[in-house]
């Protein structure tokens, strides 16, 4: 890679501007502290530098993995997942979801229609501009270059790395929701107008690649035990992650000098097919590879090295789903992190806004305060398509992912997600399934949104498939296949049951496969929109799912029920049926389904149910308590005959489907409303108001001005 030379870094820039950063960043920033006060004070390092992590875990929560933008867009706009509402209830998430009707809604979107002025982009220069007064006062201090020459893991060394972790990762998502963005690191080449973001990639890339080898891995920290701080394990994965998106696919404006560090012109390869949509081109860079290259060595330092990261393939239970592991984990005491995490930001229990599960969990009715559990909204739910039609049956991280039922917060039972538009438990259709607090050691039962579960935001699962992805792009096939095999058979359970040779030659390339593999690791968790827009696979997904959900409803009208490739059937009635799970299996809180259990109705789907004994927690159960719900007919049509016996045995007929086709506009034409495939995706959002005032620059992609 080219070396950076920060002197010449901002000839990118076609605006400028005199305002200073305070001008229109308005975050708070602490006092510079000396130098070598700094250095030699470990401790005020540290204590420093909390400050930073506190305005990431804000950001993070609030703001590009918790709510906010991602909440709005990430997890709720793939072929996988999909919003709950109608899309006339909220056009303010709903119109950047879609790719703002293929770029036209552009000029008529209100810059303030979903964000907020000083919110993720003021949120996000706040981590940047505590984070560089610790990186730079590191940087100034006597031996700092003899440290980074001698590469050995050290506590200041370590202190650094982190500090320049939080600036490279809070650049890292403003280029994801805004593209070109201001650079600021409080040297004197810093710059208020917009920077190319190849610049910002190139520079942040060489900073974390500087830093790495001056870090402990995670679980080696002095002074720490948690997994709650970036460790060279985190580094070298973000540096990966980072590497995927620099050579990625990216929408870019056309009004801004596109360079690289030195200052040297880039060349573009625009994705085949593509057209310009409102001054702005779909294109990656000429030279690639080189990032891919990057991504490959960088995955693999941390596969041959994690720390005390592991990726899980047993499971020490009897339910044996090792996939589940991780998820399981996760629904543990706040002094608690998960065995396959590399870094997750904490939330503490009863602190406050915690998106999982509130917002992408499994959904809940009733009241926001001492219910079992309190109320979940649930804006991350699963196109009915996808989860019939594309997620294996025998995978098993479909129902760890996905769910069709809930639960009724009042009295802790189980209910279906009707299809109807709508929200909680109400509405909405098929959910994500990996966070519910039902799975808690200790729900907290006393107020809505404080489960205390923290923000995943990396694990051993992403560098495995980042690894097999940079591998497969730069033509080492075998060890793409090998760590795709890897995935895939953790997740049927074994290599003859995962089909992978078969899976390959359907998805049309190895590269193709573990793209579509990473949709079904992570899915229900936001990966899945930006991971199709930068590698380009986005258009030929989006037409896949439309395409596979016209063929549903068309069957659905016609007969009352679809039949997929896969052998699922989706029909517009089910019947279910409340029992003891108790009584009837064993537990009211169920797992993996056994494998020839499948007919079971209270064990398949499985990973549903209910907290086995809510009464811990306040709840008065009554004798003839029933919980669990006995569903029949949820993959398959059933006969007259079966339907009559299930009603002599107490099952009530119940809408599925045919709510599903009441609300076609929403599940048919408002997915990706009038995206045409080929013009370049406008996925980014606009600069608000005040920031484009203070800032003194425009906004592109045929967005407003004010």
């Amino acid at each position: 890679m080219k070396k950076i030379l920060y002197s010449v870094l901002f000839a990118a820039v076609a605006l400028s501007t005199g305002t200073s950063c305070s001008d229109y960043l308005e975050t708070d920033t602490p006092s510079k502290a000396d130098a070598a006060f700094v250095f030699y004070y470990k401790e005020t390092a540290r204590a420093a530098l909390e400050g930073a992590y506190s305005s990431w875990t804000d950001a993070a929560q609030n703001k590009v993995f918790g709510d906010g933008l991602f909440y709005a867009a990430d997890v709720a706009g793939s072929d996988i997942e999909r919003h709950p509402e109608n899309f006339a209830n909220q056009p303010g998430r709903h119109y950047p979801e879609c790719f703002y009707q293929d770029g036209e809604y552009a000029k008529d979107y209100t810059l303030l229609s979903y964000q907020k002025e000083n919110d993720t982009y003021a949120s996000l220069y706040a981590v940047i501009t505590k984070a560089s007064i610790v990186a730079t006062a590191i940087e100034g201090a006597e031996g700092f270059k003899e440290m980074i020459e001698a590469g050995v893991e050290n506590t200041m060394g370590q202190l650094y790395g982190e500090a320049v972790a939080l600036r490279a990762t809070a650049y890292r998502e403003l280029i994801k929701y805004f593209g070109d963005v201001p650079y600021i690191s409080g040297k004197l080449t810093d710059h208020d107008g917009l920077v190319g973001r190849d610049s910002i990639y190139d520079v942040i890339l060489e900073e974390l690649m500087v830093a790495a080898p001056v870090m402990y891995r995670v679980g080696s920290i002095p002074g720490i035990t948690g997994k709650n701080y970036f460790s060279r394990t985190y580094v070298e994965g973000l540096i990966g992650r980072i590497a995927l998106e620099a050579g990625g696919y990216q929408t870019r404006r056309g009004d801004i000098r596109r360079v690289d560090a030195n200052g040297d012109p880039i060349t573009f390869e625009e994705f085949p097919g593509s057209k310009e949509n409102n001054g702005a081109t779909y294109a990656r860079r000429s030279d690639w590879k080189i990032y891919y290259a990057i991504a490959k060595e960088y995955f693999k330092a941390v596969i041959d090295n994690p720390g005390t990261a592991k990726f899980i393939t047993d499971d020490t239970r009897d339910v044996k789903n090792p996939y589940q592991v991780f998820f399981q984990q996760m629904h543990g005491d706040d002094d608690s992190f998960a065995d396959e995490s590399i870094y997750e930001y904490s939330i503490a229990q009863g602190g406050g806004n915690d998106a999982r599960p509130y917002s992408f969990g499994r959904p809940t009715t009733g009241a926001s305060k001492n219910n079992y559990p309190c109320k979940n909204y649930g804006q991350g739910r699963i196109n009915p398509a996808f989860y019939y039609g594309v997620f294996d049956p025998a995978d098993m991280r479909r129902d760890v992912s996905c769910t069709v039922t809930g639960t009724k917060g009042a009295d802790g039972t189980e209910i279906i997600l009707p299809f109807t538009p709508g929200s909680q438990g109400k509405g909405g259709g098929i959910s994500c399934n990996k966070w519910d607090e039902n799975r808690q050691d200790n729900p907290w039962v006393a107020n809505q949104r404080k489960s205390g579960i923290n923000g995943p935001y990396m694990r051993m699962s992403e560098i495995y498939l980042g690894y097999a992805e940079a591998c497969a792009a730069t033509d080492d096939q075998s060890s793409a296949r090998q760590y795709l095999d890897i995935i895939r058979n953790r997740a049927f359970g074994s290599a003859a049951a995962a089909k992978t040779d078969a899976f390959i030659a359907k998805e049309g390339s190895l590269l193709n496969a573990i793209i579509q593999e990473r949709g079904f690791e992570f899915a229900g968790e936001g990966d899945r929109r930006w991971t199709l827009i930068r590698t380009g696979l986005l258009p030929a997904k989006i037409k896949y799912i439309k395409d596979l959900t016209k063929q549903m409803f068309d069957g659905l009208k016609a007969n009352g029920y679809y039949t997929f490739e896969n052998g699922n059937t989706i029909s517009d009635y089910i019947w279910t049926k409340y029992v003891d799970g108790k009584e009837v299996v064993g537990h009211r809180l169920t797992e993996q389904c056994p494998a020839g259990s499948e007919d079971n109705p209270v064990l398949y789907p499985g990973w549903r149910g209910v907290n086995n004994d809510w009464s811990k927690f306040g709840l008065v159960i009554p004798d003839d308590y029933k919980p669990n719900l006995a569903i029949k007919g949820l993959f398959k049509r059933l006969s007259e005959s079966e339907i009559a016996a299930l009603e002599a045995d107490g099952y009530k007929k119940t809408n599925w489907a045919v709510d599903l086709v009441k609300a076609e506009d929403e599940y048919l034409k408002n997915l990706f409303l009038d995206y045409g495939y080929v013009k370049a995706p406008i996925y980014l959002w606009p600069f608000t108001p005040n920031v484009l005032a203070n800032g003194g620059f425009t906004n592109g992609y045929g967005f407003k001005q004010e």
